[in-house]
């Protein structure tokens, strides 16, 4: 691989919504390669894996709904500095907070169906990955 790698999930909202094809588009032209992608129907047991982090929050069990709500698309990216620049290019949690041009600005519509996540760390990046993707699933 070239580059760092980052995950990112363009969660279900989005995808129902029809904006997949968009958002590849759009990380793809801000010059991310796409190491690995796969479509997921994620179980309740997987969301609580993945974002075992947030349990105890206010929002713990909107979030468990929302991720298991229908198929999410899961990317592995690889760029220089691929955390802090797909973070840049997903924009602020808040929809109507998040830069003009944003993933989240673009497609997001509140804070709880924000659209896409995006990995907060380089150690992070490497669990998140490892999480969905085995090293023969990565090209």
């Amino acid at each position: 691989m070239k580059g760092t790698i980052t995950l990112g999930l363009i969660k279900p909202s989005a995808v129902e919504a029809g904006h997949t094809g968009p958002m590849l588009t759009k990380i793809t032209e801000a010059g991310f390669r796409i190491a690995a992608m796969k479509y997921l129907h994620l179980t309740e047991q997987q969301v609580k894996d993945f974002y075992a982090v947030h349990q105890g929050t206010h929002y713990w069990e909107k979030l468990l709904r929302y991720m298991t709500m229908g198929p999410t698309v899961i990317i592995l990216l690889e760029k220089e500095n691929a955390v802090a620049e797909y973070r840049k290019l997903i924009g602020a949690t808040d929809p109507g907070k998040a830069e003009e041009g944003t993933l989240r600005k673009l497609f997001g519509t509140s804070v709880e169906l924000n659209g896409v996540h995006g990995s907060d760390s380089d150690e992070n990046a490497i669990w998140e990955a490892g999480f969905f993707f085995s090293q023969l699933e990565r090209f």
